[in-house]
């Protein structure tokens, strides 16, 4: 009996079938994760906001505290933050922000570990973030939700380095597939921003993964667009033209909502000198404050974004909230929230879509078209203007709405709104946050990228002086303090985000730690 266990465990770890299983699995346990994660998302509304979905409502009370009229928008995301800013600072803190770009760091530099504890952590903080008002979307968790799971059953199985790496994305694809009723987006968002290639035993494995977790999302959802849009069609050849136009201009909003959510983070950053743990409810009343004036913020705002994508509102309307969400998202994550940016851009090119729509419309309505084809279009092609990646976005935005009939003009504004993209960004808005962490996923891996400081830190001494030549950042990986002591050929001090002094490292503590293979990315969050 025992050899036949070692056996069926040596087959699972080496052999395709094996293999096939282990996605099977991945799919199945993101389906459920899915399940659970929206679930967690709806009571935390319901609970912190008195409603379902808040953001469709208006000013309205809770119904939980009505003496507090709307002013418990203020309140909200500070009890939401003292809850699950000390949740994410004991337990993981990779799943503050939009979790996406920690991924791909797993899969292209971390042999795909995710600590076990992040699929739990990241459900519980980003579902407390949504239903206390922050104004961030579900993807970006549940990539992270699935991918956790996909790498910690590779480590309980003991697989390579590869299959580990194909079970993070047969996790995000699971996770995607089932919370969006998206099979084929799962499949194509995992491949080309999470593996990023298109190797056919890959993809096969992510196929069945996903097919898996929508098997199970549909049992639980429904098998049902999760947009619902009337039909469009193309009624004049000009319309084209329009089409076209839009793409370059949603390229260049695209791009413009990456840098304003990285600047917002930075002023914050700059401007909080407090314990991490405490900054999400601090900076809830920044956020609270923005909700009270702009109600429609509350949470993901599917029910602003179905009525805004058919021009439901006036163009000064949907620019404000155009310029609204990227604040309320940007001060989200800012403030150390827990959330996607996926959604929040499709709301941006809504907004961005429908309001160019409804002025090409009045200015040309014999041929101008529908405002809803403008705002459809707008969504995907924001999207691919911050995420650069164009597949995914024309696969996603046919998913997301059933809608096949605009496909090539939605084409052609994508392909557009991600060559504007290159041209005046060498990120995107998931690569810029690792690029500021000193990670270049285009660049050839350094060997020693996978080794951080953790061994080789010594005690800071009592005299430990910050001076910015002699300084290396806690999370920086061991050949960026090797350049550093190059060139001061001296002790470094390692700070951490509030550069207070947390220890030292030493040359002989370095040459000590690189031998002994210092612990990989799962460091210490000291």
């Amino acid at each position: 009996m025992r050899q036949l266990t070692v056996r069926s465990l040596a087959a699972l770890r080496t052999s395709e079938t094996g293999l096939l299983v282990l996605a099977l699995c991945v799919g199945a346990g993101a389906g459920g994760g899915a399940i659970a994660f929206r679930w967690l998302i709806s009571t935390f509304t319901h609970v912190l906001s008195g409603h379902a979905d808040y953001a469709g409502l208006g000013r309205v009370s809770n119904p939980h505290v009505p003496f507090l009229g709307v002013w418990f928008l203020v309140l909200a995301p500070v009890i939401a933050g003292l809850i699950y800013g000390p949740l994410v600072h004991a337990f993981a803190r990779e799943a503050r922000g939009h979790g996406v770009p920690e991924v791909m760091y797993a899969v292209a530099r971390n042999k795909g570990r995710i600590k076990p504890q992040v699929a739990a952590v990241k459900a519980l903080a980003s579902a407390l973030c949504i239903g206390g008002g922050g104004s961030v979307g579900r993807e970006g968790p549940i990539v992270q939700i699935g991918s956790a799971l996909g790498s910690t059953l590779g480590r309980l199985t003991a697989v390579d380095e590869e299959r580990t790496r194909v079970l993070v994305a047969c996790g995000a694809a699971g996770g995607i597939a089932a919370t969006f009723n998206a099979p084929l987006a799962g499949v194509f968002f995992a491949m080309e921003l999470i593996l990023r290639d298109f190797a056919a035993r890959s993809f096969g494995m992510v196929v069945l993964s996903s097919v898996s977790a929508s098997v199970i999302g549909r049992s639980a959802f429904g098998d049902t667009a999760f947009l619902h849009l009337r039909g469009f069609h193309i009624t004049d050849p000009t319309q084209y033209a329009w089409f076209a136009l839009l793409g370059l201009i949603a390229g260049v909003t695209g791009v413009l909502f990456t840098r304003v959510l990285y600047l917002v983070e930075d002023v914050c950053d700059w401007a909080w000198r407090g314990p991490e743990w405490l900054r999400p409810a601090v900076g809830g009343l920044l956020l609270g404050g923005l909700l009270l004036a702009v109600p429609q913020m509350y949470g993901v705002g599917y029910p602003v974004l179905d009525r805004g994508v058919v021009g439901g509102y006036t163009v000064a309307v949907l620019v404000g909230l155009l310029a609204a969400k990227v604040l309320a998202t940007s001060l989200t994550i800012g403030i150390g929230g827990s959330g996607g940016v996926f959604a929040p851009s499709l709301f941006v090119g809504a907004m961005l879509g429908a309001a160019y729509g409804s002025v090409l419309h009045d200015a040309l309505p014999q041929s101008a078209g529908t405002i809803g084809a403008y705002g459809l279009i707008g969504m995907g092609a924001v999207f691919a203007g911050s995420a650069r990646a164009p597949i995914t976005a024309v696969v996603i935005l046919f998913e997301l709405t059933g809608e096949y009939t605009i496909i090539l003009p939605l084409m052609t504004a994508i392909v557009l709104a991600t060559g504007v993209s290159h041209v005046l960004s060498r990120d995107t808005v998931y690569t810029a946050k690792l690029r500021r962490r000193g990670v270049d996923l285009d660049a050839t891996p350094d060997p020693l990228d996978g080794l951080i400081l953790d061994a080789a830190i010594r005690p800071a001494a009592d005299d430990a002086t910050i001076d910015n030549r002699r300084t290396i950042a806690l999370d920086a990986p061991l050949s960026a303090a090797i350049e550093a002591m190059r060139d001061v050929q001296t002790d470094l001090v390692v700070v951490d985000h509030q550069q207070r002094a947390v220890g030292r490292l030493t040359p002989r503590a370095m040459r000590n730690a690189i031998p002994r293979g210092a612990a990989t990315t799962e460091n210490r969050e000291g």
